[in-house]
């Protein structure tokens, strides 16, 4: 059996209401007027269309909903384009009723004041009326989002006075909201690049637009901001206040170098450049004189600190009092002015504070790079660089350097402890350091100025000022490693070695003196190393080398010698020939080799003495140097051997 509605499809047009009877009854099983297979049953016949009667009555019900709904829907859509037709004819006559008050306003400018006031006062104030009208349509078309409106809105005020304040308000609205978290650079960038997209659909000049929103920024949001951080920081915390500004200065440049992207007019480089120059002109003005204040307090501090972490009172240095002229006699000169200091072994060069100080000159010097202008920045780095020399150079190495020349001991001081090597040895580092910062940091700031050679100049002026105090502290040093050695020779050698009672009784061997010297000596050698880098090691050794040859050729000098002594010195120089090795000099080992033939001069037979001087090792020495040497034989006289030298 079909549903109402199939019946109702299955029907032909136009619709026939006996028929679609004639169809239902038909169709329901004896219902037929003509019998059939069943017979006729008027019950269920009445049964049939009594159910289909309720079921119309449901289908007439939901056909009328929607019937109603699509009339609801239909009236909702005829109004709303009514509204647009409505909305489009009302823009259209405030365009109409634009341009005939535009053009009756610059015909009113013409007519005379006297005769037509009142028709001037009546345009004038429709003009007003009407401008702000447009304005209070652009604000809240803006604030809908409708992108068009504002655009048609914008082209109409384009002409009128007011545009200017139009452009106003929308750079007011469109920073409403916009700076909800603590980066107010982030949040400016991410402004920016949201409105870039807006201007050129609304305005007809849209770089105006976007430059008019950047300078508003500046002026207003940034500049407040950087009051803010600094003023609080200025008096109070003289670090931090040049740290913030160095902060908000590389900020601010950055973001104008991301604001370079947009459209802002044709020298949009020079209208950043003022805007950032505005902000900080007065902060920029006195930046030098307080980073200079601020790294002379520090570094002052960072060296109190230590000193007084030494328990020491330092030393005031460039005095006149007798006491100091003596010290400073004493320093350059090996002259007995009275004892030396005793420093306990301390160097008082501390790396920990070089290392602090080369920081905060290196900060100074990032800071300077930034916010000095160009034309000042290599004269701000110069005078950023004489503070360092004062406070790294001349406060802590070169008083150490003083003070270790203090402590150094007379040459004929025995046992004395040498620590002024270890003062080279940390000076030397520090000066690589050093070089490192001027080479790193400053050169790049001055390298294509005039103060590069001013710069370099000074630089030469402290090394070789600290160099000629090492020079004298090592001059002096070696003399009281000789004077150690000589002070060992006289205690331990005695006449007996080199003259034994017994001769046949005797270990060929070098003696106590010697073997003492030399540990001494290979000591003093690896010192030296340790101390000492480059070209200063071989040099150093050359004129230790030379003193200690200088020392035990004297010292040989001095004894007579038996045959059985002489090859007991030969043993001796044959050890400090081995200890002349360690040096890694071949002028010392030369020197020693030249040292151990004349010893043999000590042993040869008197008649073989002509044949050894004329060797390759003595034939170019001086006669009297040799004869000198044959006259240490206790057989000198005896075997008449002067004869050799007639």
């Amino acid at each position: 059996i079909l549903t109402p509605g199939q019946l109702f499809i299955s029907c032909r047009e136009p619709f026939d209401a006996d028929e679609y009877i004639e169809r239902l009854a038909w169709r329901t099983p004896g219902g037929g007027s003509k019998g059939g297979a069943e017979a006729f049953d008027p019950k269920r016949l009445l049964e049939e269309f009594e159910n289909h009667i309720e079921e119309l009555k449901h289908l007439d019900e939901k056909i009328q909903r929607r019937v109603e709904k699509l009339e609801h829907q239909c009236h909702r859509e005829a109004k709303e384009f009514a509204h647009k037709v409505q909305d489009l004819q009302r823009s259209n006559q405030i365009k109409e009723a634009a341009d005939i008050i535009q053009k009756l306003h610059l015909i009113a400018q013409e007519l005379p004041f006297d005769r037509f006031a009142d028709v001037k006062a009546k345009i004038a104030s429709k003009y007003h009326d009407l401008e702000r009208q447009l304005i209070q349509e652009f604000t809240a078309a803006q604030r809908r989002g409708e992108i068009g409106r504002m655009q048609e809105v914008a082209a109409v005020l384009l002409h009128f006075k007011g545009y200017a304040h139009c452009v106003d308000v929308y750079i007011k609205q469109c920073q409403e909201g916009a700076y909800m978290r603590s980066d107010v650079f982030e949040d400016t960038a991410l402004l920016c690049q949201r409105v870039n997209k807006q201007v050129g659909e609304v305005f007809q000049s849209p770089e105006t637009v976007m430059a008019k929103l950047i300078q508003n920024i500046f002026e207003n949001k940034l500049q407040a901001h950087v009051k803010e951080k600094l003023d609080e920081t200025r008096r109070s915390d003289v670090e931090q206040y040049l740290k913030n500004l160095y902060d908000l200065y590389t900020r601010t440049t950055a973001l104008a170098s991301k604001l370079t992207e947009f459209n802002l007019g044709s020298d949009k480089h020079t209208f950043l450049s003022k805007l950032i120059k505005n902000i900080f002109s007065t902060y920029l003005e006195s930046y030098i004189e307080m980073e200079k204040d601020y790294l002379r307090t520090r570094s002052a501090m960072i060296l109190q600190r230590y000193y007084d972490s030494k328990n020491h009172q330092k030393r005031p240095q460039g005095g006149g009092s007798i006491q100091e002229l003596k010290e400073r006699i004493r320093q350059r000169t090996n002259l007995p002015l009275g004892p030396s200091i005793d420093t306990h072994g301390e160097t008082f060069l501390s790396q920990e504070v070089v290392v602090n100080l080369l920081q905060e000159t290196r900060h100074a010097f990032e800071r300077c790079n930034r916010l000095s202008d160009p034309s000042d920045l290599p004269k701000n780095a110069f005078s950023i660089f004489l503070l360092l020399v004062e406070h790294l150079c001349m406060d802590h190495i070169d008083y150490a350097l003083e003070i270790g020349l203090s402590a150094i001991p007379s040459a004929d001081a025995k046992n004395a402890n040498l620590y002024f090597l270890d003062v080279v040895q940390q000076a030397n580092t520090i000066f690589h350091l050093f070089d490192k910062q001027f080479n790193d940091h400053l050169m790049p700031l001055i390298s294509s100025s005039p103060k590069l050679t001013e710069c370099l100049h000074k630089k030469k002026e402290v090394i070789e000022q600290m160099e000629v105090k090492l020079d004298t502290g090592i001059d002096r040093t070696l003399n009281c490693m000789v004077g150690q050695m000589k002070h060992i020779l006289a205690t331990e050698q005695k006449k007996t070695d080199f003259r034994p009672e017994d001769e046949n009784n005797v270990m060929i061997q070098c003696t106590a003196a010697c073997s003492k010297v030399c540990v001494y000596v290979s000591r003093q050698v690896e010192r030296v190393r340790k101390s000492m880098d480059g070209k200063n090691v071989d040099t150093v050794l050359t004129e230790l080398g030379v003193r200690f040859h200088r020392l035990i050729h004297e010292h040989l000098q001095q004894y007579s010698y038996s045959s059985m002594g002489g090859m007991l010195a030969i043993c001796d120089v044959a050890e400090y020939r081995k200890s002349a090795k360690d040096f890694r000099v071949p002028l010392v080992l030369q020197l020693f080799d030249t040292l151990h033939a004349l010893c043999n001069l000590l042993v040869v037979a008197p008649d073989n003495l002509k044949q050894v001087c004329s060797g390759e090792q003595l034939t170019n020495l001086d006669r009297n140097l040799l004869h000198a040497f044959v006259q240490l034989r206790v057989d000198y006289r005896q075997a008449r051997l002067g004869r050799h030298f007639s």
